[in-house]
């Protein structure tokens, strides 16, 4: 039924949204809801905005000694945006490009691609990176945007706090709790990008009304991108989902109880159509304990199979077990330890063009880790942290981070980081086969060995007045042990030749010249330097050496508001070697993009969303082995999204 319904949406949405401006306009088509403010947050209010996943505790954006950006609910509204990659655009020390309709390369601080492994995300506190290669499918990863309370992006080390493979940023994707989703929501997307709509109810449970769910469903049809050659590439696609939510709370316990269902299917190079499926469930205990302790604990489990005939075919089960215990409160020092198990089962088929040798594995990682932070007079405070985690490949990793942070007075804040982070080895650095059957030409690494990342950052964050903000941060990683391609006899290994380093300085600024007006800008400036392994040039390095955000939003009446955003991307560099295992290069690219959000009701938002609008076509990334005329080019996009809350 949800794949029918994927399908269909495209020609549905139309006549649905016609219907639901008819209801929404009615006189009496909708209880009375409180509105959320059409702006977004003054300066103030950001700064006492509170975040949770820089340091696995609540704490203020404005006491965060990190490079962090928060992109609201609001500013997902008012964006237009469908899918969850796209918001992510919105935040400026993230590199985002679009590889397919449906694919897309995200990473933090370099080493880009789509299989980027070096940025840890999460949804809710759930861990979705796949063991298979360590980074994101993002075809498999969707929400209800419209629900989403927040999205923490934090850029830089956070190994002590979440594990392995958090070595670049951190992105939590933290959504409302279903006691905030009362009420019906029915929302519509239409436009050249392609179609969705969704439906979502809560409610109350129990005599007292303490108990409150959410359910949800939704559905999407992606249009196909073109090539560089003027050809339509075969990656349109349809997707649909279900999930539910539900929180309560008794006495100092609070639960929170909530799961996903999700298929999915799209066009691929070869005749067949891939399709994905999967779900997930995830259960959250907390109680709070005097003397401000509290005590957390998470389990969920997530299925995914994904058949990609002539590619890949897999079934991956994930079970994880998660437990924080933050000590009572102390005036000068605050403690929190915890750890976890996370066990998988992955079997891929020998029916594509990979094998995974042996084809079922049975994986886990079992962690240990305790943070501590000293508080002294005149603002300064040092927090240590130590995280000891084991994996099946590399054995026992130990990840250590020491920070100092120094606040003169509340609208300052200056930071230093001394971090080791690891990325543990992945089914795809040491099962890997190519092609599926012998002879061999690439073997994974019987050998291969974490990843290291030893990090260096300094930062410092001012507010001046009401009006102006800024944050400036450097950063210096030098990487060891990082993954090559070495030639061995006829054939090609995964190894662990490359090292180098990479280095780099990230602003942000946001001014309110007046109270209708809001300017923020965000640059990112990277350098890369990579030396070792057979295919370096093809592996490493290539990442635009700038990129610049900059947006100007007039916000004057709460029925309107109009946003003018303009982007920057540097050049990506090319292999320089002749062999077909290369990369062409991107040249730079600049867009406009602009949003227009009305809300003719108080339940009623309209917002049309204009991106690209610079240039006709331009490319944002180019793969490995592919011909510049196969290459995606984007193009200028328009798309109107309705939502109505009854």
């Amino acid at each position: 039924m949800l794949m029918t319904y994927a399908v269909q949406s495209a020609s549905r949405c139309r006549r649905v949204m016609t219907l639901i401006c008819a209801a929404a306009l009615a006189p009496a088509c909708a209880q009375e809801l409180q509105s959320n403010s059409f702006a977004d947050l003054s300066l103030e209010e950001l700064s006492e905005f509170r975040i949770t996943s820089a340091s696995r505790k609540e704490e203020r954006l404005a006491d965060t000694a990190a490079s962090v950006y928060i992109i609201t609910n609001d500013m997902l509204r008012r964006s237009g945006v469908r899918t969850l990659p796209e918001a992510l655009r919105l935040a400026p020390n993230l590199q985002v490009a679009q590889t397919t309709s449906f694919q897309y390369a995200i990473s933090a601080r370099g080493h880009n691609d789509i299989t980027s492994n070096k940025l840890l995300v999460m949804i809710d506190g759930r861990t979705v990176y796949t063991p298979l290669y360590s980074g994101v499918f993002w075809d498999a990863q969707d929400v209800l945007l419209a629900d989403v309370d927040r999205i923490e992006v934090i850029s830089g080390p956070a190994g002590v706090a979440w594990g392995t493979n958090a070595v670049n940023g951190v992105i939590n994707v933290i959504m409302k709790k279903a006691d905030a989703l009362g009420g019906d929501l029915a929302q519509v997307t239409a436009g050249q990008s392609g179609y969705s709509a969704a439906w979502r109810h809560g409610g109350r449970l129990g005599a007292d009304g303490s108990a409150a769910y959410a359910v949800y469903g939704k559905a999407d049809s992606g249009k196909r991108t073109q090539r560089a050659s003027g050809a339509d590439n075969p990656d349109e696609w349809g997707h649909g989902q279900v999930g539910f939510r539900a929180n309560w709370r008794q006495g100092d316990d609070h639960y929170n109880v909530q799961g996903d269902y999700y298929r999915s299917s799209g066009e691929q190079t070869t005749q067949s159509r891939a399709r994905l499926s999967g779900g997930n469930v995830m259960a959250l205990w907390e109680r709070d304990m005097a003397e401000g302790a509290n005590l957390r604990v998470q389990a969920y489990a997530d299925h995914t199979q994904r058949d990609m005939p002539g590619i890949l075919v897999e079934r991956m089960n994930i079970y994880d077990l998660d437990v924080q215990y933050r000590l009572p409160h102390k005036p000068d020092h605050e403690t929190i330890v915890g750890g976890g198990y996370r066990y998988a089962t992955d079997h891929v088929g020998l029916n594509g063009m990979f094998a995974f040798i042996p084809a079922h594995r049975e994986l886990y990682w079992a962690n240990l880790f305790a943070q501590h932070e000293w508080r002294w007079r005149d603002g300064w405070r040092v927090t240590g942290g130590l995280r000891a985690e084991s994996n099946n490949y590399s054995g026992l990793e130990w990840l250590p981070s020491v920070k100092l942070a120094w606040s003169p007075h509340d609208s300052a804040l200056w930071w230093a980081t001394v971090a080791r982070n690891v990325r543990a080895p992945s089914r795809f650095d040491v099962d890997l086969y190519f092609p599926s059957k012998p002879p061999y030409v690439l073997k994974g690494g019987a050998g291969f060995r974490a990843e290291v990342a030893n990090t260096v950052e300094t930062g410092w964050r001012i507010k001046r007045g009401p009006s102006l903000s800024w944050s400036l941060v450097g950063f210096h990683t030098q990487y060891q042990h990082l993954r090559s391609i070495d030639q061995q006899g006829a054939a090609f290994v995964v190894g662990n030749q490359v090292h180098g380093f990479t280095q780099g300085i990230e602003a942000q600024a946001m001014w309110m010249p007046a109270p209708d007006w809001t300017l923020e800008a965000g640059v990112l400036l990277l350098h890369e330097e990579f030396r070792g392994g057979l295919r370096r040039q093809q592996l490493q390095g290539r990442d635009p050496v700038h990129q610049l955000r900059v947006s100007a939003r007039w916000h004057g009446s709460e029925q309107h508001d109009v946003q003018l955003t303009l982007r920057e991307v540097g050049r990506l560099p090319g292999a320089v070697s002749t062999n077909p295992l290369t990369a062409t290069p991107v040249p730079s690219y600049a867009v406009a993009d602009v949003q227009w959000s009305w809300r003719p009701a108080h339940n009623v938002d309209v917002t049309v969303a204009a991106r690209n609008l610079f240039d006709r076509r331009h490319r944002e990334f180019g793969g490995l082995a592919t011909p510049p005329g196969n290459t995606v080019m984007l193009g200028r996009v328009i798309d109107a999204v309705l939502s109505v809350k009854f």
